[in-house]
């Protein structure tokens, strides 16, 4: 055997421990749908905004643009799989919360701050308030996808 073959052999022969820990399995699968309609909705959304009319209401557009790219590190996080993407995909969750939480909450105070709104807006009405919803069904799902891999 040529060390070319040694090479492969050892390749394709990788401990399953090795193996990232799958966290689209289940619901898991259902949040990476969600955030993927989420990623192009924000995306699209912020990407027309701001090429058309960013003069009007930057602070709306670019919050907007934050939150498609916060969406999407998330999707791929969850389809990456594994202990750090788990807990990487975790931090940016509750950070998703907080902005949402933070965002929601400024649009309701002070209305002229916001003079168009943001998929953060009131806590996401615009989009059925899955904006509030999503990040905080996906930290259970993956502070319940940590239990499972530790148990097993």
């Amino acid at each position: 055997m040529t060390s070319g073959e040694a090479e492969v052999t050892a390749v394709e022969e990788k401990p399953a421990a090795e193996k990232p820990a799958r966290l689209i399995s289940g619901p898991g699968m259902l949040l990476v749908w969600f955030y993927g309609v989420m990623v192009v909705g924000a995306v699209s959304r912020s990407a027309f905004e701001i090429s058309t009319e960013f003069d009007r209401a930057p602070l709306p557009y670019a919050l907007s643009a934050l939150a498609g790219l916060v969406y999407g590190f998330i999707t791929y996080t969850l389809i990456r799989g594994g202990e750090t993407a788990r807990r990487a995909a975790l931090l940016c969750c509750a950070a998703e919360l907080a902005g949402v939480l933070i965002v929601g909450t400024w649009t309701l105070v002070d209305r002229s701050a916001f003079p168009d709104s943001t998929v953060w807006s009131y806590y996401g009405a615009g989009y059925i308030f899955i904006p509030v919803l999503l990040p905080v069904s996906a930290m259970y799902w993956l502070r319940r996808a940590r239990a499972t891999t530790v148990t097993q």
